[in-house]
């Protein structure tokens, strides 16, 4: 294999980035929906549904992304009758921004025939009859039922999308598209020669038996390996089903069930990450891992909690004390202060710990949760330095992160979760060529400076594949 030498010419080299949490082909087919994240009032949602259901087919599904009430500033949940009037019979189903809801048009709910039942909640109307929004496992049957998309469809989008991770330093993510069949998606990306990115894929721990789980010391394939296991133990914030201390929320696994699908898939080699938002949730779930510990710590298994977002203070020491990994997401800290500065204050100062868990000696992985959040490392730096991504002070300053340890939770850490420590995450001699080329040192640039840091180029096991040299 030849070698060359390219002059940086002064920008910075480092290791490529990983997004740790990342529903890639649900991102990537969603730019082509109506986008709703940007709308801050139910009427601006209205109108931009309208809008695009003037030029849709009655005969399929306008679907939209992005709502969320909590961001409208009033407590009331939208409902069919708000769309009807400007979507006549275009059946209309709208995903919320954290994934947990839909949000259908009376058309929409007649095309589901009723068909809206199977666990989660249904939420009705004074007169008992569906609301047009559905939460939890409602929502993903209706989903799963009523919006089918091809696998092509999916890989045709994820191409595209694996073009605009590049173009943002991404050279590896930890995909949570199991749900919707994203091995075979990334599968058929992969028999088009098309797949550049290094994907660490989970899947339903219902699915289980459908696979092999890759071994933590060896690699299956250089790009894709089906690892872990995904389970969920509650909802969300946005959907009013996380799982508190006080009683609220919605028990999606108990911790009794957790240690049940900890002890099989320990049996067999799954690692697990869990879905864990409320303080009620997390700590289910640590119970559960501590329950188990020997059955899967002897096998070297490296366990995840997913989101960690609400914890009481007395549990957050435990995530280093049982070695369990914290999925967290920078940019949601950040993005989502207004809902949180409406819970309860004691609340509120013990979401998003970032800091206080790195201080703890836990291992933090950074993730977009795109498309909640964009699928933008430097995007989640910031926000985890800054504690601000727009004209308003910092937020929660004292659990702002060092450059170098938000940028370690998106290079080195991430890596070692997937059990690839010694192949990438390091620019050392013997180690994979994955790496990211930035205008400047994030490191060493003033903090006001950090929003101007952009990618040049990108590098994935030695090959170009953004914007090769030479560079102006």
């Amino acid at each position: 294999m030849s070698s060359s030498t390219v002059r940086s010419g002064g920008r910075c080299v480092l290791p490529g980035f990983t997004d740790s949490h990342v529903h890639f082909p649900t991102w990537a087919l969603g730019r082509s929906w109506v986008r709703l994240d940007d709308c801050r009032t139910l009427n601006e949602v209205v109108e931009r549904v309208g809008a695009a259901a003037a030029t849709a087919l009655p005969e399929k599904w306008l679907v939209g992304y992005g709502w969320s009430s909590g961001a409208w500033g009033t407590e009331r949940v939208p409902s069919r009758h708000d769309l009807d009037p400007v979507t006549g019979g275009i059946p209309v189903a709208l995903l919320s921004k954290d994934l947990h809801s839909y949000w259908l048009n009376s058309a929409g709910t007649a095309r589901a025939a009723g068909d809206l039942n199977g666990g989660g909640v249904v939420e009705r109307d004074a007169s008992g009859e569906p609301s047009g929004v559905v939460r939890e496992e409602a929502a993903w049957g209706f989903r799963d039922r009523h919006l089918r998309f091809s696998v092509d469809e999916y890989a045709d989008a994820t191409i595209d999308g694996i073009a605009t991770a590049h173009a943002r330093g991404v050279t590896a993510v930890h995909d949570k598209d199991g749900w919707i069949g994203a091995p075979e998606i990334w599968q058929r990306v992969h028999a088009r020669d098309a797949l550049t990115l290094r994907v660490w894929q989970s899947v339903p721990h219902a699915r289980s038996a459908e696979y092999v789980p890759a071994t933590m010391d060896g690699r299956r394939d250089a790009f894709l390996r089906i690892g872990y296991l995904k389970v969920f133990m509650d909802g969300s914030l946005g959907s009013g089903t996380a799982l508190m201390l006080d009683g609220t929320g919605v028990v999606t696994t108990s911790g009794e069930e957790l240690v049940e699908i900890l002890r099989d898939a320990s049996a067999t080699g799954w690692p697990v990450a869990a879905h864990a938002i409320g303080d009620k949730a997390n700590r289910d779930a640590l119970d559960a891992f501590e329950t188990t510990r020997e059955d899967w710590q002897s096998r070297g298994l490296r366990q995840r909690i997913e989101h960690a977002q609400h914890l009481h203070l007395t549990d957050i020491a435990r995530f280093a004390a049982l070695g369990i990994a914290c999925s967290v997401q920078f940019a949601d800290g950040v993005l989502s202060r207004d809902a949180v500065d409406r819970l309860p204050a004691e609340l509120a100062q013990r979401t998003f710990p970032f800091q206080s868990l790195w201080d703890s000696g836990a291992i933090v992985v950074n993730g977009s949760d795109a498309p909640l959040t964009d699928l933008d490392p430097l995007l989640g730096v910031r926000a985890a330095v800054l504690r601000t991504l727009d004209d308003r002070p910092p937020w929660r300053q004292e659990q702002a992160l060092t450059v170098q340890r938000a940028l370690e939770a998106t290079t080195v850490n991430p890596a070692w979760l997937c059990g690839d420590e010694h192949h990438r995450g390091r620019l050392v001699p013997g180690q994979l060529a994955d790496l990211v080329v930035l205008d400047r040192d994030p490191v060493a640039c003033p903090s006001d400076e950090l929003a101007e840091v952009s990618v040049v180029a990108t590098m994935v096991g030695g090959r170009w594949v953004h914007n090769p040299p030479p560079w102006d």
